[in-house]
């Protein structure tokens, strides 16, 4: 006997009972669907969606308690779901609310069935129906946007705010473009250092970094032992030899004993999380093999926010996709949106 197809799981948030029933009806009508939850304000579905892991939701705007667009935030940074935003604003007055819910993480728009829609109900179903099944098998990205708040409550659970004083970053192949993508995006008054393994060939870190300097507002050099890193200033490991933060100052070590990828991500990493902790951040980009995965668990046990570049964008997989299946990661972002999540971090 064929196995049985998975059902596609549904959590309904609306603070209408009678948009809800009407959504449930719709969708139950549907033997592939399976309405597992329904939610009367944003809270309860942020908290619904945590809890039961829905293959997608379906979003009203307006609710009580906190509004579709901050329970979209919420659930797009921390629990990425498939959301299809069902709202009376579709069209007319409010209508840029809805559709800001887009730029939130939310995948689709469609105008919320009402009880005058009843004869048309086949019709309304059958386009409810179809959109559910297509946006439930669609892949979701993190949006680091909605962290920021969240942040600020941990912090707040432990005492003081926390103030981010150091960046890492590992990069593999295809990390020079993706390095361009993140750092030329910042500021020049960036108030953090930065600290770059990327696994280069011998001779080419000084063109590396006059490249990337050419095309950044922050600065880019070689790194040097002994050197203080200044913010606004991103300092690269040289060829040959690992580099760590020792305190406050850069040293060079010799590679492991068999060890592939030099410079080490993994060592620059556990290095930053032993001087740093949880004043720092931590990106892996795109690149061959695993290293930096253990390196940036190490940072984000001790408390760090730990950054990686989604599958889409990245040149090979690889290292990102070790570390998030080491449960290293909190955020996977798109490469050119790297850059505005650390600063989101540092606001």
């Amino acid at each position: 006997m064929a196995a049985s197809k998975k059902l596609i799981r549904v959590v309904i948030a609306d603070d209408s009972l009678v948009a809800r029933e009407m959504l449930a009806q719709i969708l139950a009508s549907d033997p592939a669907i399976e309405v597992v939850g329904q939610a009367k304000d944003g809270e309860e579905v942020v908290d619904m969606v945590g809890r039961l892991r829905p293959d997608l939701v379906t979003m009203d705007i307006h609710m009580p308690k906190m509004d579709g667009l901050k329970a979209t935030e919420k659930i797009m940074a921390f629990t990425p779901t498939p959301i299809l935003i069902v709202s009376s604003s579709v069209h007319g007055e409010g209508m840029g609310s809805a559709f800001d819910a887009l730029a939130l993480g939310a995948l689709e728009v469609i105008k919320k069935p009402e009880p005058r829609d009843w004869a048309d109900l086949d019709r309304i179903g059958r386009d409810v129906l179809r959109k559910v099944k297509i946006l439930a098998n669609v892949r979701v990205i993190t949006h680091v946007r909605g962290r920021r708040e969240h942040a600020g409550i941990v912090e707040h659970r432990v005492g003081s705010p926390v103030t981010r004083s150091m960046i890492a970053i590992g990069s593999s192949t295809g990390g020079p473009s993706a390095l361009l993508a993140v750092l030329g995006r910042l500021p020049a008054d960036l108030p953090v250092p930065i600290l770059v393994a990327q696994h280069i060939a011998d001779g080419f870190v000084p063109g590396l970094v006059s490249w990337l300097d050419s095309g950044c507002k922050i600065k880019v050099v070689a790194a040097e032992p002994g050197v203080r890193p200044a913010a606004g200033t991103a300092y690269f490991a040289p060829t040959g030899s690992n580099m760590i933060i020792d305190g406050s100052v850069l040293r060079f070590e010799a590679p492991k004993r068999g060890q592939l990828y030099i410079p080490s991500a993994d060592t620059l990493f556990e290095s930053v999380a032993q001087c740093y902790g949880k004043r720092s951040i931590g990106v892996l980009l795109t690149g061959m093999g695993a290293d930096g995965a253990v390196g940036l668990k190490r940072m984000n046990e001790r408390g760090a926010v730990t950054i990686a570049q989604d599958e889409a964008t990245s040149t090979v997989f690889g290292m990102p996709k070790a570390a998030i299946d080491l449960g290293a990661v909190d955020t996977v972002l798109p490469v050119n949106d790297i850059a505005a999540g650390i600063e989101a971090l540092l606001g």
